[in-house]
């Protein structure tokens, strides 16, 4: 063979091993970065740009695309323990005219962390409202979506500055009575004595209480592999202690029915969407 043909074999032959070795290291050894780098990739495909708003100390992180036109804009609130990225699975299905806002809810990823921020469904609509003033996004009414935790938060918000939405679509809400509780609901009323909140169903520590979680989200049941489910708890075990602060106060007595007991105050039209199979407030069917 010739040897020019052969030194281009041996430079395209490590050309390529280069980056599959690279995946293959990221996958072993830091799951967690190759996790981040999944969601770098699909804000980037999907036209979804990163940037940082301030209020006064307090520094808001949130991703968006298109500009405000004639349709109303939409703001999205995530769940407890997520962040802005969740909402890329369904931004990709919306039409890419729509100005579209997806913000990291209060001490969460790129949004400040305080130990003196109020993290009750009140603190957090109080802080959402001054995102939103930041933005001037309520210089004219737009479409508020909200998910398990931000369910609620978007509900109270439409309730107290009915102004500002023109329409509300709440998915998997927290928040609200139920004639019964379910075995989830009673084992969470079971935990807001502090003595018992070690372990948290929502807040997992290992790969095996992940697959838990996962499966408690989600009734399709898939499986996921066991380095994945590494780097997910490796995301989330630095936020752990300020993860079980927020749960233990959206389920005190004080934020647990914020949305039930502000229901009636909520003039515009609203969007409720549960799943069949629906346990957790987070949890939808697939």
């Amino acid at each position: 063979m010739d040897l020019d043909v052969v030194n281009m074999l041996v430079i395209a032959g490590g050309t390529l091993a280069v980056p599959i070795l690279a995946f293959v290291a990221l996958f072993l050894l830091w799951p967690s970065a190759l996790i981040k780098i999944y969601y770098w990739y699909w804000r980037r495909t999907l036209g979804m740009q990163v940037r940082y708003v301030q209020h006064e100390d307090y520094q808001f992180c949130y991703s968006f695309r298109g500009r405000p036109g004639h349709k109303p804009s939409i703001l999205m609130l995530h769940g407890f323990s997520a962040h802005k990225d969740m909402w890329l699975s369904l931004v990709k299905f919306l039409p890419k005219n729509l100005h579209l806002v997806c913000v990291d809810m209060p001490g969460h990823e790129g949004t400040t962390r305080s130990s003196l921020d109020d993290l009750s469904i009140d603190g957090q609509v109080k802080r959402i409202h001054q995102f939103v003033e930041c933005l001037k996004l309520n210089r004219k009414p737009f479409h508020l979506v909200g998910s398990s935790m931000g369910g609620s938060v978007a509900g109270v918000y439409a309730a107290y500055y009915p102004s500002d939405v023109c329409s509300l679509s709440l998915v998997c809400p927290a928040g609200l009575k139920y004639s019964s509780d379910n075995q989830f609901t009673q084992g969470l009323k079971e935990i807001q004595d502090l003595a018992s909140a070690e372990k948290i169903p929502l807040i997992p520590t290992t790969p095996e209480e992940m697959s838990e979680l996962l499966q408690l989200c989600s009734y399709v049941r898939f499986k996921v592999p066991h380095q994945i489910l590494q780097g997910l708890v490796d995301v989330r075990i630095p936020h752990n202690s300020f993860y079980r602060k927020l749960f233990l106060e959206i389920v005190s007595e004080k934020s647990r029915y914020s949305l039930y007991e502000n229901m009636d105050k909520i003039k515009v039209p609203t969007q409720v969407i549960w799943g069949k199979q629906d346990q957790a407030p987070a949890r939808r069917e697939s």
